[in-house]
């Protein structure tokens, strides 16, 4: 499960500490260093080392249970699952834990110890987890009450029913990656979101092709905070979950409406609208020097076809930090033939610049 590049570097860690003159403090096996030294020195080293470290002795076993906190094992290419049951229990106190995979290993057994265990949990990164069934979330709803940030993008086997169960204990969820939870999301499972998760900021529902304007708009009433959405391929959704989004959600900085084939003009002018609204806010911003803080930042609207240049130019306009100009493409309009024409600000002062330069003096 780990190489033995990780035991040579607890080597030479080892070596450099016994030369070292610490006053009072003798080192000549692994269990004279102070434990708040070792602490030190799992900052400074990979996952693996830590990994390698939790065996060497009680003192690098104290160290990692009680001051290790970020913890990935997204290297682990095999025996994934067995290295979760065996690391939980002595990870008491792990707030961040990433375990994406390449190829399926883990499964519920793993994540229940995730759940028995990682009580302060905050940041969960379960993504492409295939084998995982709604057992997990159960469990996860049980014991890790705390998450604010869950990825679960690629696992296809989760049913709306339990993602709804998970929303109802673990309400302080600000960042939620659902892209490709086909089953899991529905639009009854984005009305518990919206109930249960109001300080819900950033959604990922790429793919997620089974959900209507109805689910888009629980979610934009429930969440107003929400700072980021991607919809792209829900290609049932139409104007009337833009212009929930624009109305209420007024903090909105980056949407993704990419492939969503039914929307229209009305979309576009309603998030123009909704800025022109808050104009108030964003020049309040612009006083206290965080002008391009406000407002959409980002907006895809690749093959959206139906779309007319006045529209996405009235968007374009009323929000400068949207670009077309080169390497700051922040307007994506990929396969709209029609939207050429459409030009950010300072895309069109560099052709003003091109097209008449100044004059030499």
């Amino acid at each position: 499960m780990v190489s033995e590049e990780g035991s040579a570097t607890l080597s030479q860690c080892f070596e450099k500490m016994k030369e070292m003159n610490m006053e009072g403090i003798v080192i000549n096996e692994w269990k004279d260093i102070p434990v708040e030294l070792l602490m030190r020195i799992l900052n400074l080293v990979d996952d693996r080392t830590v990994i390698i470290a939790s065996g060497v002795c009680s003192g690098w076993r104290d160290a990692i249970s009680f001051g290790l906190t970020r913890l990935s094992l997204s290297w682990c290419k095999k025996n994934m699952n067995s290295l979760v049951l065996s690391l939980a229990p002595k990870l008491v106190k792990l707030q961040t834990l990433v375990l994406r995979q390449d190829n399926p290993q883990l499964e519920d057994n793993a994540v229940e110890a995730i759940a028995n265990h990682f009580h302060e949990l905050q940041d969960l990164d379960l993504s492409k987890s295939l084998k995982l069934t709604d057992h997990s979330l159960y469990s996860l709803a049980r014991g890790c009450t705390s998450l604010t940030k869950l990825n679960l993008s690629g696992c296809t086997s989760f049913s709306d029913t339990a993602l709804a169960y998970l929303t109802r204990f673990c309400r302080k969820l600000k960042v939620l990656n659902l892209c490709g939870c086909v089953e899991a999301v529905s639009d009854n499972a984005l009305q518990a979101i919206g109930e249960n998760c109001n300080q819900m900021q950033s959604v990922n529902l790429g793919w997620c092709e089974n959900i209507s304007d109805d689910g888009v708009m629980s979610l934009a009433y429930g969440c107003p905070d929400l700072r980021t959405l991607d919809l792209c391929g829900c290609v049932l959704i139409t104007d009337e979950s833009v212009v929930a989004l624009a109305n209420r959600c007024v903090h909105l900085r980056s949407l993704g409406l990419y492939y969503c084939r039914n929307i229209t003009d009305r979309a576009m002018y309603s998030l123009a609208q909704s800025g022109v609204k808050n104009k108030h806010e964003m020049w309040r911003s612009v006083k206290k020097g965080k002008f391009d803080e406000e407002g959409l930042r980002s907006l895809n609207i690749s093959q959206c076809t139906y779309l007319t240049p006045s529209a996405v130019q009235a968007v374009c306009d009323t929000f400068p930090a949207l670009h077309t100009c080169s390497g700051r493409h922040s307007l994506v309009m990929s396969g709209c033939l029609n939207l050429t024409s459409v030009h950010c600000a300072c895309s069109l002062q560099a052709q003003r610049t091109h097209t008449y330069p100044h004059p030499a003096h």
